[in-house]
């Protein structure tokens, strides 16, 4: 994959593949930088666009973290 050119979206992508998500390349739109998804099978509408140059990256990139948070399982 390669690699987005804001830092903290960058990281934010970094944490939610940690976390189990999946990134798609986007194709060859120059907005859609690709699109990240749920790891878990259940969540399957769990996923959010991630763009190439958002109005607010770190903005953006609170909202990836968020997701990924969300979609975390519950552990008893």
């Amino acid at each position: 994959m390669k690699g987005h050119p804001d830092k903290d979206i960058r990281a934010a992508i970094d944490y939610a593949l940690l976390k189990g998500g999946y990134f798609v390349p986007g194709g060859n739109s120059s907005h859609c930088f690709g699109r990240l998804k749920c790891g878990i099978p259940e969540h399957r509408d769990h996923m959010m666009s991630i763009w190439s140059t958002p109005r607010d990256p770190r903005r953006h990139a609170r909202q990836i973290i968020r997701l990924v948070e969300r979609c975390e399982p519950v552990k008893h």
